[in-house]
């Protein structure tokens, strides 16, 4: 069946376009045209490819404004999510994710990338299938209108030498031999589904052995799959992996052979000059998540630097202490500007590339995050009439003064899944609420 959408604005690989109907055959673009509306199905505002939120924890958005009391830092935050984690079940996280799925839609996201590391029952029993936990994560971004690339992330140590304890259990396979039988079984059960990546992680230097990291670049080898890996978050994370391996997390990722151009990096906050050039030069996305990154007073990292050598940037939400991703590109700019008292780092058109093709990109959908056809059929349409966006224009509009609350429709995979700011599912913050409160 095909359907015509007539854009009011839309932004075009050429710049932002007046008049635009865009016909949709199906999941796809079939055709991209300038023309007057006629019997089309209108779209007023401005209307951009989806987003693709690169970096996500699901479960992380139960910690929501509930860890601001009193000082702390990483690693304290960290015991209050080891606590949620501990809670959940598949049937809870199926509900949990749904609902964190329809909240990222209504913000114009169309594809997540949900790094997945808790994997097993308490203690590390696993499920009777033992990818219960992704399986759901699966299902609830289909129910939400979402495609999704599930990051399945090996987690084998508690730092170098140390073994797993305690919720830490729950994300361990053994070793990466172990992490590999359960990710092939995942794979194998998602092989051509539409809509659905399996990808593979390191989920850090402190959480797999130097050694071990090679099963895991296989993996994304053998089924050409995202590799994804958190890198030099904290500088404590920096000093444990110099003591250990006399080599940078960055450097120690390189020599095992996990930068490259199917590769992302995220965070990457703290870096020494040589990590900036391994990072460019191996063409390694890097996923930048702003509003996380301050949340846990993690730093300001070298965004543009990276960029400038040569790395992709993509944006992701990670902890969900907010899910906005016009707010997480703005924040790559304006935190640059706090770091070197200058403006204009980056350009309205880089910082939404960032969160669309660049981000599908990184995700494995490389044929997504742009209106041109034969690409996904995403479409996000933003309000140019709200009280944010009211006598403002073009991109600069949707990246420096936009939030989640004025978009308006939204079209994943060319499926309705936001019409006039409501989700198909019905009231996210009610479904969010009850989900969080059966983890109460």
């Amino acid at each position: 069946m095909s359907l015509i959408y007539w854009c009011e604005q839309a932004w075009l690989p050429e710049g932002v376009v007046d008049g635009v109907l865009v016909e949709v055959e199906g999941a796809r673009i079939a055709g991209v045209t300038r023309g007057e509306p006629g019997g089309a199905r209108r779209l007023a505002g401005l209307t951009i490819p989806g987003l693709a939120n690169a970096h996500s924890h699901a479960f992380h958005r139960a910690l929501r404004a509930a860890t601001q009391k009193g000082r702390g830092d990483f690693w304290t935050w960290r015991d209050r999510m080891y606590e949620v984690a501990d809670r959940l079940d598949p049937d809870a996280y199926l509900r949990l994710a749904r609902a964190v799925y329809a909240e990222m839609a209504l913000a114009g996201v169309t594809c997540v990338g949900e790094f997945h590391y808790l994997h097993h029952g308490p203690g590390g029993t696993p499920y009777e299938d033992r990818n219960a936990m992704g399986h759901a994560l699966i299902t609830a971004a289909r129910e939400a209108g979402l495609r999704i690339a599930l990051i399945d992330a090996c987690y084998v140590s508690g730092g170098p030498g140390v073994a797993l304890a305690g919720t830490q259990l729950r994300f361990g396979d053994g070793d990466a031999g172990g992490w590999a039988a359960r990710a092939e079984e995942l794979a194998a059960a998602y092989g051509g589904a539409p809509g659905v990546r399996i990808g593979a992680a390191i989920h850090s230097v402190r959480a797999v052995p130097p050694e071990q990291m090679p099963v895991v670049v296989e993996f994304s080898h053998r089924h050409a799959a995202p590799l994804h890996a958190h890198v030099s978050e904290q500088r404590a994370e920096n000093a444990a992996c110099e003591a250990a391996y006399a080599a940078s997390p960055a450097r120690v990722l390189h020599e095992h052979g996990a930068l490259g151009p199917r590769s992302t990096a995220v965070h990457a906050t703290h870096l020494s000059e040589a990590d900036i050039e391994l990072l460019g030069s191996s063409r390694t996305h890097l996923c930048m998540c702003p509003t996380t990154e301050r949340e846990l007073a993690d730093g300001i990292g070298p965004a543009r630097e990276v960029f400038d050598r040569g790395s992709p940037m993509t944006l992701g939400s990670d902890s969900h202490a907010v899910i906005d991703l016009f707010e997480e590109a703005r924040a790559v700019e304006l935190n640059a500007r706090l770091a070197t008292e200058r403006r204009g780092h980056w350009s309205a058109a880089e910082l939404l590339g960032a969160a669309t093709a660049a981000g599908h990109t990184s995700l494995g959908f490389p044929d997504a995050g742009l209106l041109v056809p034969g690409a996904w059929a995403d479409l996000v349409t933003v309000r140019m009439d709200t009280v944010r966006t009211a006598g403002a224009s073009g991109l600069e509009a949707v990246a420096f003064a936009a939030t989640a609350a004025d978009v308006r429709t939204v079209i994943s995979g060319g499926r309705r899944i936001v019409d006039e700011g409501r989700h198909v599912l019905g009231d996210a913050g009610a479904l969010l609420a009850e989900a969080m409160e059966e983890l109460r």
